[in-house]
């Protein structure tokens, strides 16, 4: 069986371990540009031991942000994003940025330019109206993650993940609930797919096989009428066949409509609308029930999923989904998942895979009370060490 802890090879990056810090906003951009409590946050995961750390979220274009304090990938910030990649190289980690764009996820107001999606309908995250993005507009998102690609490379990265899940924007042309479209971008899934195959081919010509190109790839939207487990294979058949990618991570769940369907574990609603002023407060408590719905947790909850992906292609996998026990990233590895991702336990412990590696067992009780600190610099409620506020 393979040893999660022994150097593995991604693309043309060789990774000491098999275990990745998936993407988890950091909140720690409040000028849209690295600062040192980001460098921070990626050291301390690279000293606990991962493998690789991946950096989040990194817009292909201003309005590709789920709000202004993110990052865009411009000219600007490479200067940051190196000194983040040197650091984390510093401590013996490889270093990932994931880059795309929010689509209907984007909060129009904060960037105060329109969410673009398939086609016109509210968003309720910026409390506006999406616009319908025109070929121009989707030619223009896939030349623009193309450089956000060899940005990401000339600053120093030794990979780029490419989002096509959650609703963002090429998840959101692969779901028919979203995707009303009658023209070659929508209706069939073939033409659903077509921006999700552009994209991963325009990122991989613009790095070539300087970095690892991976992709983030629904299983399905866990809402209704959205993007399921079948069309989902398909796509990632044809991903394959492509030859873009270097390794698809799995993931489940819509930023947009359903995002506790990724989490599973505590709804934590209360400390949601906390962070809200309070009329938006009261509303957010009395009805975000029906958007925050609860799922009980469960280890490795999209394992049985993903085994059916694992099943029809042969490249290689990365398992997401609430692994913290080394038995799971055993189970993993015995099924043929070529990496394990890590969220939520690694911002309680970023030494977690050090400890892991002694026997140790993770403290995560995935109250998922971690998730509203992103207005404010993320990270675990539960540390005995709180983190500072950020300005704005």
């Amino acid at each position: 069986m393979t040893d999660v802890f022994a150097p593995a090879t991604l693309g043309p990056v060789r990774l000491r371990n098999r275990i990745i810090k998936a993407a988890t906003f950091e909140g720690a951009t409040p000028h849209a540009l690295v600062t040192d409590r980001l460098i921070e946050f990626h050291r301390r995961v690279a000293r606990g031991g991962a493998g690789m750390t991946t950096v989040a979220y990194c817009a292909v274009s201003p309005e590709g942000r789920t709000d202004r304090h993110q990052i865009w990938m411009r000219d600007e910030a490479v200067p940051g994003l190196r000194r983040l990649t040197d650091a984390v190289h510093a401590e013996g980690a490889a270093v990932s940025a994931q880059i795309g764009h929010a689509g209907p996820v984007a909060n129009a107001a904060s960037n105060r330019a329109p969410a673009l999606a398939p086609g016109r309908f509210p968003n309720p995250l910026g409390m506006r109206m999406t616009r319908a993005a025109t070929v121009d507009d989707l030619d223009r998102l896939v030349r623009a993650h193309a450089t956000a690609a060899r940005l990401a490379a000339e600053s120093g990265f030794d990979a780029v993940e490419v989002h096509l899940g959650h609703n963002y924007l090429v998840s959101s042309f692969l779901s028919p609930r979203l995707n009303r479209r009658r023209d070659s971008y929508g209706g069939s899934l073939e033409n659903r797919a077509r921006l999700a195959l552009r994209v991963a081919r325009a990122v991989r010509e613009a790095v070539g096989d300087r970095i690892a190109v991976t992709a983030k790839l629904n299983m399905d939207d866990g809402v209704p009428g959205g993007f399921w487990l079948d069309e989902s294979l398909q796509v990632a058949r044809w991903l394959e066949a492509d030859g873009a990618l270097d390794a698809l991570e799995l993931t489940a769940g819509s930023s947009l409509l359903n995002p506790m369907y990724l989490f599973t574990g505590d709804a934590p609603l209360r400390e949601f609308a906390a962070q809200f002023p309070r009329p938006l407060r009261w509303g957010i408590r009395a009805a975000g029930g029906a958007f925050l719905r609860e799922y009980p947790f469960q280890e490795a909850f999209l394992l049985d999923r993903a085994r059916q992906f694992r099943a029809a292609l042969s490249l290689p996998l990365i398992l997401l989904g609430g692994i913290t026990r080394l038995e799971t990233m055993r189970q993993a590895m015995a099924d043929g998942f070529a990496f394990v991702a890590m969220a939520r336990a690694l911002l309680r412990e970023p030494d977690l895979p050090l400890r892991l590696r002694s026997g140790a067992r993770s403290l995560c009780v995935h109250c998922n009370k971690c998730m509203p600190t992103i207005y404010r610099g993320t990270h675990c409620v539960l540390e005995t060490e709180s983190a500072e506020p950020l300005g704005k």
